[in-house]
């Protein structure tokens, strides 16, 4: 794990200096994601540079940068499972990997397949591929979008960086349909950001930048799930969930997990206990004073069974303001996740001690976890319900009051009546919207329209599913995970989204996943063999944070002053309808504590780009006169080039 950038230039009379210079800009902006050195290389018209966080080989100087004699460089965030299998492939072939790490498969399976390696490898990475005798740059990004990769193409040059923060050019206007998205989805989904010209690189995507022309390639898509098919039996996947976790805790360096009171983290610390007797394996858990959204008793429980010593960090809303601050200004992207907060905090603990942490995330997506897909397999019969019967449920359940408890009853029902007149994946889209659409409207924002690329061809559930594992999980829990655990350090690891789970997952029938009431069903079956029923039925809860009662109470100053700021209404937000909402919110006439977060973390990344932008005057004022003019003149050549 680690963070990687670079940038390479089609102009003929570049300065290698210059180039040197803004990698390592760049690599210093990335400074956190790997504290065990370095590595920045010129070659030719590109420099790349890496920086490490060591995992594997600790005791080894392993080049984080890969080099070639044949004129190839490779720069990769992330761990490459299948490298042993890899390399005697290429010893078979006639290719020598002269280093041990596992990332060095990547060059000389490149020479051997072509633009075709990135299909052979598995594993979470993205990576950067130079080739100096084609002039081609490629990138990639891992199929469930475990790993991030920004870019940006400006004229003749490209740019690109694990993080916003490292690419960001101060200059660039705002991409407002992307922060439309933001606001309703509460996440910006690829290939966009927030900045014009600056992308993403998709999951399952890679690349290919070449003198003549760009071309994205989808090298993997999600695995079309059967019409019709059996349910296994749970001892079926245990040889292949055993063998995800084995490979996801084979480090060289101390490792924990992040437990809460639920199955998906307690059945990866039961399994990892079980392949792993011998590691004190730590588990970390996070904690609140608010009784219905603290899980600390029932994952000490859990910790206890297993012989896991058990580590609570305990968050309060005191913590909120600095840490989204910290966030925001590492990684130059908002996200409004509350829970962003809360998994800062824990790995922050939990770096004093390991440097990975098992998670659980993916487990909702792959195997029906979440209240929204009860919704999606009774939707169609509510709408077969009566007019005069549905018209009274619905009264009825709008005037059940908010509550400050966590997931309550009252709050999936007016989720589940809403949008009962759009069509299936809309509904789910305004069910897990932070922002409904007549809200935006008044904010002075279009709703966006998205386009339907999800391509499950069975049941709503199938579909519903998929558009979560392709969209939401990775551009919001997975840049949680990755941005959070990352800020200090740690990589967080995700063994449920190992490609063999995956694919078991995709062959499960509908009523596998959601049977009657019961979510995540074949889960929980399996979950048996090593975990008592008390935790594999226990009520989904998730990591939530309790915003609204802190945004009634202690954050209440700090959201009105947030608000209240010049950059939310230069961003075309109606600062006004924005306090209306946080006004509503405190006389507790409405629950809107999910709207009000994601208003204030664009409100504090909006005022981030502030400060960048003056800083960037500062340094141009003091550069000399002749100086800028040769550098505007190179832009503006450019730009002309380019169009």
């Amino acid at each position: 794990m680690c963070g990687i950038c670079g940038i390479v230039t089609r102009t003929t009379d570049h300065d290698a200096a210059a180039l040197e210079q803004a990698a390592q800009q760049m690599l210093r902006q990335l400074a956190h994601r790997g504290p065990h050195g370095d590595a920045l290389s010129v070659r030719g018209t590109a420099a790349m540079a890496v920086n490490r966080l060591a995992i594997r080989g600790v005791e080894e100087m392993q080049p984080p940068l890969i080099e070639l004699s044949d004129g190839i460089l490779v720069a990769c965030n992330g761990e490459i499972d299948n490298h042993r299998e890899l390399r005697r492939f290429l010893a078979q072939c006639g290719h020598e990997v002269p280093f041990s790490t596992d990332v060095a498969v990547i060059a000389p399976l490149y020479l051997e397949k072509g633009l075709s390696f990135v299909e052979h490898l598995q594993g979470v990475f993205a990576l950067a591929l130079w080739d100096t005798r084609r002039q081609r740059l490629i990138l990639a990004r891992d199929r469930a979008g475990e790993r991030h990769l920004y870019y940006n193409v400006d004229g003749s040059t490209i740019r690109f960086a694990s993080e916003l923060a490292a690419l960001a050019d101060p200059a660039a206007p705002l991409d407002h349909e992307a922060i439309a998205q933001y606001l309703q989805s509460g996440y910006c989904p690829a290939p966009h950001s927030f900045l014009a010209g600056h992308h993403k690189v998709c999951p399952g995507e890679m690349i290919v930048f070449e003198p003549e022309e760009t071309r994205h390639v989808r090298y993997w898509q999600f695995p079309q799930r059967p019409a019709t098919a059996t349910t296994p039996a749970p001892r079926s996947f245990d040889h292949v969930m055993r063998e995800a976790v084995h490979r996801q805790s084979e480090v060289d360096v101390d490792f924990g997990v992040l437990l809460s009171g639920g199955l998906d983290s307690a059945l990866i610390a039961a399994i990892a206990r079980s392949l792993r007797p011998a590691r004190t394996l730590p588990a970390y858990c996070i904690r609140f004073a608010e009784a219905s959204y603290d899980e600390g008793s029932d994952a000490e429980r859990t910790a206890e069974r297993l012989g896991c010593p058990f580590v609570p960090v305990t968050v309060s809303a005191d913590d909120v303001p600095t840490t989204l601050r910290e966030l925001i200004t590492s990684t130059g992207e908002p996200l409004a996740d509350p829970a962003w907060i809360p998994l800062a905090q824990v790995t922050r603990r939990a770096s004093q001690d390991v440097r990975v942490v098992l998670a659980g995330e993916g487990a909702d997506e792959l195997f029906g976890g979440y209240p929204t897909y009860l919704g999606a397999q009774f939707a169609g019969r509510y709408a077969h319900l009566p007019a005069g019967l549905r018209a009274g449920l619905r009264h009825l359940i709008e005037r059940l009051p908010p509550s400050d408890r966590k997931v309550t009853l009252s709050f999936l029902l007016k989720r589940f009546i809403s949008g009962q007149e759009l069509d299936g994946l809309s509904r789910h889209r305004l069910w897990t919207s932070h922002i409904a659409p007549d809200w935006l409207r008044k904010l002075g924002i279009e709703p966006p329209v998205w386009t339907n690329d999800t391509a499950a061809a069975g049941t709503l559930l199938d579909t519903v599913q998929q558009f979560d594992f392709t969209h939401s999980l990775p551009e919001a829990l997975l840049a949680k995970a990755d941005r959070g655990g990352m800020l200090h350090g740690v990589e967080i690891r995700a063994p449920f989204l190992d490609s063999t789970v995956i694919e078991f997952a995709a062959g499960l029938p509908a009523r596998a996943r959601v049977r009657g009431l019961t979510t995540k069903a074949f889960l929980k079956d399996y979950g048996r063999l090593y975990l008592p029923r008390s935790v594999t039925h226990r009520r989904k809860r998730g990591l939530s944070v309790p915003l609204a009662t802190w945004l009634r109470g202690p954050l209440h100053d700090w959201a009105k002053a947030r608000l209240s700021a010049p950059a939310l209404a230069e961003a075309g937000v109606r600062v006004e309808t924005a306090l209306e909402l946080l006004d509503e919110h405190a006389s507790r006439r409405n629950d809107h504590a999910r709207a009000i977060w994601t208003l204030l973390v664009l409100a504090e990344w909006l005022e981030w780009r502030v400060q960048m932008q003056a800083s960037a005057s500062d340094r141009s004022v003091s550069t000399a006169p002749a100086a800028a003019a040769a550098i505007t003149a190179n832009n503006l050549a450019a730009r002309a080039a380019a169009s």
